[in-house]
């Protein structure tokens, strides 16, 4: 590796810590950010939803914008503009227009952050030549877990949103002007599939597999969604835990994620990937089980804690068994997975929004219910490899083969994004 591979990797590690940082300072503060507004679970409910629908649209905006630009350039101009959005929600003054057009910048840039840090991180690792993508996640764990303890302290101060938001938002952008020089270049991330080769591709690549392993991630970030949006206000407003407590269900979650994702690759290749989903699926379920029937704070943190141990695989294991399926090497499989990252966050906001009136322990129990399906489709995660010379046909009268790269600078294409 080269100088210039290990510091585009460092440049990478930091946009996922700025990335974990802000959304968990932001989701932490939900009970601070409804009081402030004066506004119902409905409307909160709403304003929820608004993020993930909208981070849809900016992850397919920024992904049409790789093309010309590359994924750096894009990350360098997202990435602050997340922790400036971030502050604009603290600083509303209680009016909800301004609240709705904040939220929606946030999402836009969350959205278009969440593309171009991955596909950094997959030119990394392709670059490393070893699996590096559960690292990136644990780095953005990690960071949520300092975001949910500088919330809980700033909770503590009764410091006010603008307050509570400017102090991370700060560090982020001055992390993010520093480190984003370092990010890879467009022609260093490698020549991307034209229009007609993945056209080609997705003909190569079989759905079934695809969709049974997507069910399971959708029912994941839908748990996730439930508990990133609502585990403070579940902790503040059901077992009336305290402002400094509130936020430390989340961060109990993500503490867990790191310790768990720390040794998945360990499990998958000691045990396969089928027992490890079974058994996280299991431990999952039990955790969310714990937090509807928690009788108070202590026991929920802890319930949050066991969740996060169970499904922290499910993520990371499914889109190693996406590629499995994917003969062509330009990551058509990952970008149909990837749909589901999304679904799951919007039903998850949906499905909360439509419960919350009717009590918080039930906006927990549906995704509880819904895990067991992970248990189910276990045994999609371990799907047989669809090889190059076995999918291998004729389009158009010729073969399909991956892009050629630059000889002085050899580099594989990056994946395209959904």
């Amino acid at each position: 590796m080269t100088a210039r591979d290990r510091r585009a990797r460092l440049s990478a590690y930091a946009a996922f810590a700025i990335q974990g940082l802000c959304f968990a300072t932001l989701v932490t503060r939900v009970p601070q950010v409804q009081d402030a507004h004066g506004i119902g679970d409905a409307l909160l409910a709403l304003v929820l939803l608004l993020v993930p629908v909208i981070a849809g649209v900016g992850s397919v905006v920024a992904g049409s914008l790789f093309a010309r630009f590359g994924s750096g350039p894009v990350l360098r101009v997202a990435q602050p503009a997340v922790c400036v959005a971030m502050v604009l929600v603290g600083s509303t003054g209680g009016h909800l227009a301004p609240l709705f057009v904040a939220t929606a910048l946030f999402g836009t840039f969350v959205g278009a952050v969440d593309a171009a840090m991955n596909a950094q991180a997959v030119a990394v690792e392709r670059r490393h030549g070893m699996s590096l993508l559960t690292g990136f996640y644990a780095v953005w764990s990690v960071a949520g877990i300092l975001g949910g303890l500088w919330v809980a302290l700033a909770n503590r101060l009764d410091l006010g949103l603008f307050s509570g938001f400017v102090v991370p938002a700060a560090l982020g952008v001055l992390v993010s002007l520093v480190t984003g020089p370092g990010l890879f270049r467009k022609d260093e991330e490698g020549t991307a599939p034209s229009a007609e080769e993945l056209k080609a591709a997705a003909r190569r690549v079989p759905w079934r597999p695809v969709l049974i392993v997507g069910v399971a991630l959708g029912v994941f970030y839908l748990a996730d969604s439930v508990v990133s949006n609502y585990s403070a206000k579940f902790l503040q407003d059901e077992l009336r835990a305290s402002d400094f407590a509130a936020p430390l269900g989340y961060v109990a979650y993500q503490v867990a994620m790191v310790v768990t994702r720390a040794a998945a690759d360990f499990g998958v290749r000691r045990y396969g990937a089928v027992l490890v989903i079974r058994l996280g699926g299991a431990v999952g379920l039990a955790g969310m089980v714990l937090v509807v029937i928690a009788p108070g704070p202590v026991t929920a943190i802890a319930a949050f804690a066991v969740a996060g141990l169970g499904l922290s695989v499910v993520a990371p294991v499914a889109f190693s068994a996406a590629g499995r399926v994917d003969p062509t090497g330009l990551g058509v499989a990952v970008a149909r997975l990837n749909v589901f990252n999304y679904v799951g966050f919007v039903l998850g906001a949906a499905i909360a929004g439509a419960l919350a009136s009717s009590g918080l322990r039930l906006v927990f129990l549906v995704p509880a219910v819904l895990v067991v399906t992970i248990v189910v489709v276990a045994n999609g995660f371990a799907p047989r490899p669809v090889t190059a010379t076995a999918a291998r046909g004729e389009e158009d009268g010729k073969a399909l083969t991956p892009p050629a790269l630059p000889e002085a600078d050899p580099e594989p294409p990056r994946a395209p994004h959904a």
